[in-house]
């Protein structure tokens, strides 16, 4: 353990704060996981599309983590820390307590988390102004970004919330507050899902068009006045109390923080991907997108110039990769999709089960089953009469529209296995047709894209990851790490350490490939036919719409 060899080895700690888990990676200068922890936290739900959170449980959980995978360890060797974390919303008072984002009075639940659409008459009149720094999340808000958020708060909760106000955080930044005592934002985090622009700064119009001139007045203290670019370092390194918290030494380097998916990003898109035969080999990182799919998905691609494609979030300079532009698709709800279906079906007692006497996840299990009933068709071919639209909670892109619901079409009054597994399998491919179109979308608008960069929790099913492959027609890479996310952040406190120049010399040296997962070319047509289908689902949609809104 004390070798030559492995003393000169450096660490770095990777923190990630998920929808439902706060995990932690100790990650060397290599790119390889060494430690890893997890620690669920709490979600309340007090009504439909509320969902909240506690700041005070999400730090605790991130101190657990923590002090897990670095036991045992040399504290000399581990040089940096960084966070990343869901775009969900903080809100402290002035002197950085917990405020009530509830009619309850419910202060330790202070987190308006990413997926809450409780904004949404919010959102549409901030829609309605067309102020043009809405061309920079294509054309549209979502209702999970900031804005709407703050603006129901204001109409809502004036008097318990709104007026004690002293800090809104987006969580990675709350989370680089926590360790450093700094308020300093992530450029991340406010280009990304606040309207701040590298260039220009905050758009005092914007803000008082929406009616939220109050955040101008005290020259946007509240959101964020100092900002740094991701991996940057903040303040002096971590605090005595939360070195103490964390188990970590005190004044260790933390780095700028990033949003979850954009983590993601950045521990995948950058790997060296020589000898692999991919067509993004001698190619700019242009040519690549990162896929990330856990409760919900993100598509990042980047270009040196700015794209601006209809209903895909940016184009965000350096808000991933320093000097370049993101642009960002998105799935709202993927691998929660999943879960939802397959729990939400009168077989899933059993299939849980036969997944248990035979000692596998209940997803194993059923891309088992699908081999088993396929009999001499490829397995995606058993769809051929099942189609599903995926937007059970509305589409993020590239429709941008809100209200769109979920279909199946092809039920039958089949209750069993079978029909469970077909269900399954209809979903995952209706995800990947999404994908399908999004990257469709960005390709019209400019974007040369020809190879898929997966990570997640979902790049662990092969049948998810295989179906990705044939439906979009571009070989999936998979990264050597599973947990892409938490390299990610370790990259931040990398770059943060001084360790590395820049962080695409971090990318290159810590992200790896790990196994490649070609399409197959034999089954387009079938594909392309299901994606013609899957089209024609939403025109059916907006059409019965129509008519039932009708005089």
């Amino acid at each position: 353990m004390h070798s030559k060899k492995q003393t000169s080895i450096k660490y770095y700690v990777g923190i990630d704060v998920g929808s439902a888990s706060v995990r932690a990676a100790l990650v060397d200068e290599f790119g390889t996981v060494v430690a890893h922890a997890e620690q669920p936290i709490q979600i309340w739900e007090p009504q439909p599309d509320h969902y909240e959170q506690s700041s005070a449980d999400i730090w605790a959980a991130c101190c657990t983590v923590t002090k897990k995978v670095v036991c045992g360890v040399d504290a000399s060797w581990i040089r940096g820390v960084g966070f990343d974390a869901t775009c969900s919303l903080v809100v402290m008072d002035k002197q950085f307590q917990p405020l009530a984002v509830n009619s309850e009075g419910q202060t330790h639940r202070n987190v308006i988390m990413w997926m809450d659409h409780r904004a949404v008459s919010q959102v549409d009149r901030i829609n309605a102004t067309q102020h043009r720094v809405l061309s920079y999340v294509g054309g549209v808000m979502s209702v999970e970004m900031q804005p709407p958020k703050l603006l129901w708060i204001k109409e809502n909760l004036k008097e318990s919330c709104w007026e004690k106000a002293g800090y809104f955080f987006d969580l990675p930044d709350f989370l680089s507050w926590k360790a450093t005592g700094v308020t300093a934002r992530s450029l991340c985090t406010l280009v990304c899902k606040w309207t701040y622009t590298s260039d220009g700064g905050w758009d005092d119009s914007f803000w008082k068009i929406i009616g939220l001139e109050d955040l101008v007045k005290d020259k946007y203290e509240k959101i964020g006045n100092h900002v740094l670019s991701p991996g940057e370092s903040v303040g002096k390194g971590l605090t005595p109390e939360a070195a103490k918290d964390l188990g970590l030494p005190e004044g260790i380097a933390v780095a700028a923080s990033l949003i979850d998916a954009h983590a993601g990003g950045l521990g995948v898109i950058g790997a060296d991907v020589k000898g692999h035969n991919l067509p993004c080999e001698n190619q700019p990182i242009t040519s690549r997108v990162a896929l990330i799919c856990g409760t919900s998905s993100c598509h990042m691609g980047v270009s040196e110039t700015p794209i601006f494609v209809p209903g895909v979030w940016g184009p965000y300079f350096s808000a991933m990769v320093p000097g370049l532009w993101l642009n960002e698709g998105g799935q709202s709800a993927t691998g929660k999709l999943i879960e939802h279906v397959v729990r939400g079906h009168v077989a899933f007692p059993e299939l849980q089960s036969r997944a248990a006497a035979s000692a596998q996840s209940i997803y194993t299990y059923l891309n088992s089953h699908l081999d088993l009933i396929k009999k001499s068709l490829p397995v995606g071919f058993l769809t051929v009469d099942l189609h599903v639209w995926p937007d059970f909670h509305g589409n993020r892109s590239p429709l941008t529209d809100l209200t769109l619901k979920g279909m199946v079409v092809g039920l039958t009054l089949s209750r069993g296995l079978d029909e469970l597994a077909l269900i399954y399998l209809a979903t995952i491919q209706a995800i990947a047709l999404g994908t399908r179109h999004i990257l469709e979308t960005m390709q019209a608008a400019g974007h040369r894209i020809n190879t898929v960069f997966l990570c997640g929790g979902l790049s662990k099913n092969p049948l998810f990851v295989q179906m990705h492959a044939d439906i979009t027609g571009k070989p999936v890479v998979l990264s050597k790490e599973v947990e892409s996310v938490l390299v990610g952040a370790a990259i931040l406190g990398a770059c943060a350490s001084g360790d590395f120049a820049s962080i695409q010399e971090a990318m290159a040296k810590m992200g790896k490939i790990g196994r490649v997962v070609q399409p197959n070319h034999e089954h387009k047509r079938f594909y392309d036919k299901k994606y013609e289908v899957f089209l024609k689902l939403v025109e059916h949609q907006r059409e019965y719409r129509s008519i039932m809104n009708s005089s």
